[in-house]
């Protein structure tokens, strides 16, 4: 199933694609966070081009599993988004909790500077929201045999 994952920002969005196959996580692109129906339209486009059947927004969820303000912007963005996208395609959300970390431990590992960071950090982002709902879709639909 392919899917395309959205990193939240209101100044930046990072995107993430699966592959062909619908099982790797890659960096897509960067989008402005501002005006929202702009990026809405962007992401659509996007979601529309790659063939995706389900757009993962990242949930930043509390570590004591609520949600906050935050979470709300996200759905809220998340209801403009579902207004550009084809019928059939559908969101789903994917607790985002330390992808950025992750995704800056990543960029470093690889041997990006932190100040080379800023441009992919948020596709970075975005690529561990997906590998995240990737792992968790194939657990959930047993298909994990680790």
């Amino acid at each position: 199933m392919k899917a395309v994952a959205v990193d939240y920002g209101e100044a930046r969005m990072g995107l993430a694609g699966t592959d062909a196959l619908g099982m790797l996580a890659h960096p897509v692109e960067t989008v402005a966070g501002r005006p929202w129906p702009e990026a809405a339209r962007r992401i659509a486009a996007v979601v529309g081009e790659r063939g995706a059947e389900v757009v993962v927004m990242g949930l930043p969820v509390r570590m004591d599993g609520t949600e906050g303000t935050a979470a709300e912007k996200v759905r809220r963005f998340a209801e403009e988004l579902g207004r550009h996208l084809a019928a059939g395609v559908r969101i789903e959300y994917q607790d985002e909790y330390g992808s950025t970390l992750e995704a800056a431990a990543d960029l470093r590992a690889s041997g990006r500077k932190a100040r080379r960071q800023r441009p992919v950090i948020d596709q970075a982002a975005a690529v561990v929201i997906l590998r995240d709902w990737l792992e968790a879709r194939r657990v959930r639909e047993g298909l994990d045999e680790g």
